[in-house]
């Protein structure tokens, strides 16, 4: 249906000195919302003084959301710019100039209501409009005849009205001058502008090639009537005349992605009655955009499909959309023209290739801005699919017949008729002198094919859990373990992982799975991530090695104390802690857990400690694997001070009283020969003594032999100085007896007393 507004005629001054006529569309008044409306299209004539240029100037109008420019004749080109800018109906700004692409795919064969067109531009709601066309070159060549803006508005659909959802559009009456649809060509309104440029050899312009192997049906069956369904699409996704023959759906080698029908963006049925045209398959898959603006939002998707539609069909004169399918930033795909999306429906897209070929077009510009990842996936998922119906590679080439002798954007000749190699999936510019789908869309389609196809990208390990630590170059765990991957092939690209044991299948997840696990049995394994593609192409990570464990560790030598030299006092004696833990793989840590916490490495077998005297303490200590097995083993000691009082003393001795001695009171002597004896029973001894810079030195006797000679001088004054230890293989009686040596100058040494352990 195409509707026309009434248009008040006016004149504005140009800058260059010309008067332009202009035409406005009526502001109707008083007019209340609607819940639901349908699409119409609205067109405001081009005019000007010069033969060579055509202009609207700013002008008011109906709210629209969608615009192109259009001419008479559906073979022309018109050889120049057409640039539009639009006044936004949230802001009240006009937009900056937007080229249009004139380099638009004739049809097959137009017929003589097919208009020469512009792609169409989503602009999103706006209330004025402005455009300028001209030749390139800046002749003044006439331009073709009927040059015209339309402007589309969307309309609500009844689905979108139960959602709440308003689509871009204006939510008033159309003027008292729009016409229904339902008629053919709407006659134009008395005292409309015409383009009044004379005819002239400058006003013909040569068409472009008809494909002629090539043909559109002229099927005049009533189109079945628009349902509200809003499932994925299906085989019976879209109405179809039942006058054109149906032919049967071949299976795929790849799932068929979800794709929302043409119902679901409310297609009116009604003005695209012809039935559907089929090829015999589909060997290519060309990638298109459809211009315009990028910010739109993904609900307003069905709103730019009908406008689209309507442009095609309304403006255009076309017998349906010409894409087979359009996908939006969001990833979300949709039908395109009818006849069955399982189906190798014949269409409008790609000028000499649409034979043998389908179409997905991206919604938005992709000359400055590159492709999303989500539409990127639906595009390998839709091109997998379709191209799977009749056994075709996504990642291959094809050769494709010629239908119309041409160039393409690239300078490439096609003769009509002539076989010529294509990539399974294209771009519109490799087929047509055209810059769609945009150069940064084009620039990823080498991504897209690889998707398609397969194997999995970027699969990689990204870590081991589930109780597996990494010790060298393998893993070790007591028999559980959980996989960790990361792929940047998307999950819905994806069949399946598989995690693999020593080269066999342990466990499998879903394509959108990050992690998998499986218990090992005991010993030695090799662990992989291998990804399957819907495709059936599979990528494989490499092996990593996997010791499962389940032997405990050993302590060889269970924790023992011996005591060190160091500041004593009667809360705290200076102690070695010592252990020895083995493993028969890799022994990963050993732990004090008692009486205090610390954590030690697998090597270091000694700790320095201190420990309360006088209490019997337990040291307990736990040593774990890689694997995460663990012992844990406890032993108990304590800690005796012995004061000068429990000593058998001979020759001369001095008490002396001091808080800085152990229980305030120690004894000294100056005598040569002079001792002091004390007998335990124990593992470890420490004499403690007081230290200065002029103490003497001593011999030390260990059970009547003399074990060492113990010089006590320092530097500055010490107390409670443990400085002589010694240390047994098991407790036992022993004795220790200190002999002043009677040093020349410094013979005075003083004793603070004796530690053992028990």
């Amino acid at each position: 249906m195409q509707r026309r507004a009434w248009l008040t005629l006016g004149a504005v001054v140009l800058g260059s000195g010309g008067v332009v006529t202009y035409a406005m569309a009526g502001q109707p008044a008083g007019q209340e919302a609607r819940p639901k409306r349908p699409v119409k299209v609205y067109d405001l004539t081009l005019t000007g003084t010069s033969t060579g240029r055509r202009e609207l100037p700013r002008t008011d109008t109906e709210q629209f959301s969608l615009l192109g420019v259009t001419w008479t004749g559906g073979a022309r080109r018109l050889a120049g710019t057409a640039q539009v800018r639009t006044r936004s109906v949230a802001t009240g700004e006009w937009s900056a100039w937007h080229d249009l692409e004139l380099d638009v795919d004739p049809l097959d064969k137009p017929g003589p209501k097919v208009r020469g067109t512009s792609e169409p531009v989503w602009v999103g709601p706006s209330d004025g409009v402005q455009v300028q066309v001209a030749h390139r070159d800046g002749t003044t060549a006439a331009l073709p005849k009927g040059l015209e803006v339309n402007l589309v508005d969307p309309g609500v659909t009844a689905a979108e009205t139960r959602t709440g959802a308003e689509p871009a559009g204006f939510v008033l009456d159309p003027s008292p001058g729009a016409t229904d649809s339902g008629s053919a060509e709407p006659t134009d309104p008395p005292g409309e502008p015409t383009d009044t440029a004379s005819a002239s050899p400058a006003d013909t312009v040569t068409a472009e090639p008809i494909d002629t192997l090539s043909a559109s049906p002229a099927d005049t069956t009533p189109a079945a009537t628009e349902t509200a369904s809003t499932s994925p699409a299906s085989p019976t996704t879209s109405p179809t005349p039942t006058a054109a023959p149906r032919p049967t759906a071949p299976p795929s080698t790849a799932p068929e992605p979800p794709i929302r029908s043409r119902a679901d963006w409310g297609a009116d049925e009604s003005i695209s009655p012809e039935a559907p045209e089929y090829d015999n398959d589909v060997k290519a898959v060309f990638v298109h955009h459809t211009d315009g603006a990028n910010d739109y939002t993904c609900d307003q998707t069905p709103s730019i499909i009908r406008s689209i539609y309507a442009y095609h069909v309304q403006v255009s004169g076309w017998k349906d959309l010409g894409y087979n399918f359009l996908v939006d930033k969001c990833g979300t795909l949709y039908e395109g023209r009818k006849g069955g999306v399982d189906l190798p429906v014949f269409g409008a897209h790609t000028y000499g290739w649409n034979r043998e070929s389908a179409a997905v077009a991206v919604i938005g510009d992709h000359t400055r801005t590159t492709a999303s990842s989500a539409a990127l996936t639906s595009i390998a998922r839709l091109a997998a699919w379709k191209l799977g119906q009749y056994g075709a590679d996504p990642a291959g080439t094809v050769q494709l017949t010629a239908g119309a002798t041409q160039k393409n954007l690239f300078g490439k000749s096609f003769t009509a008729g002539s076989l010529y190699t294509f990539d399974r999936i294209s771009g519109h510019r490799d087929g047509f002198n055209t810059e769609c789908p945009g150069g940064l869309l084009y620039d990823q389609l080498p991504t897209v094919r690889t998707l398609a196809a397969g194997p999995v990208q970027g699969l990689k390990v990204t870590s081991v859990a589930g109780g597996a630590s990494l010790s060298g170059s393998a893993y070790y765990t007591r028999g559980a373990v959980t996989v960790n991957w990361t792929a940047t092939t998307p999950g819905s690209l994806i069949s399946r992982f598989e995690l693999l044991a020593d080269g066999k299948v342990a466990a499998t997840a879903s394509g959108a799975a990050t992690s998998a696990s499986a218990t090992l049995a005991a010993g030695s394994h090799t662990v992989a991530v291998r990804a399957v593609h819907q495709s059936g192409r599979t990528a494989t990570t490499a092996a990593l090695a996997v010791v499962a464990d389940t032997t405990l560790p050993a302590f060889t030598t269970a924790p023992k104390l011996s005591l060190r030299s160091g500041s004593v006092s009667t809360t705290a004696v200076p102690v070695t802690l010592g252990w020895k833990a083995t493993d028969d793989k890799a022994l990963r840590s050993v732990q004090l857990l008692s009486p205090t916490a610390a954590t030690f490495g697998p090597t270091v077998t000694t700790s320095s400690r201190t420990a309360k005297p006088g209490a019997a303490t337990t040291w307990s200590m736990r040593a774990t694997d890689y694997a995460g097995n663990a012992r844990t083993v406890s032993s108990s000691f304590t800690p005796v001070i012995l004061q000068e009082t429990s000593a058998v003393r001979s020759g001369s001795w001095t008490a002396r009283s001091s808080t800085s001695y152990l229980g305030g009171k120690s004894y000294s002597s100056g005598s040569k020969g002079a001792s002091v004896t004390w007998t335990f029973t124990g593992r470890s001894a420490s004499w403690v003594v007081s230290r200065a810079t002029t103490s003497g030195q001593a011999y030390v006797y260990v059970d009547g032999t003399k074990a060492a000679t113990v010089d006590l001088k320092s530097a500055g004054t010490l107390y409670r100085q443990a400085i002589w230890t010694k240390t047994w293989t098991g407790s036992a009686k022993h004795t220790i007896k200190i002999v002043v040596v009677g040093t020349s100058g410094r013979p005075t040494i003083t004793t603070d007393g004796l530690v053992y352990l028990e």
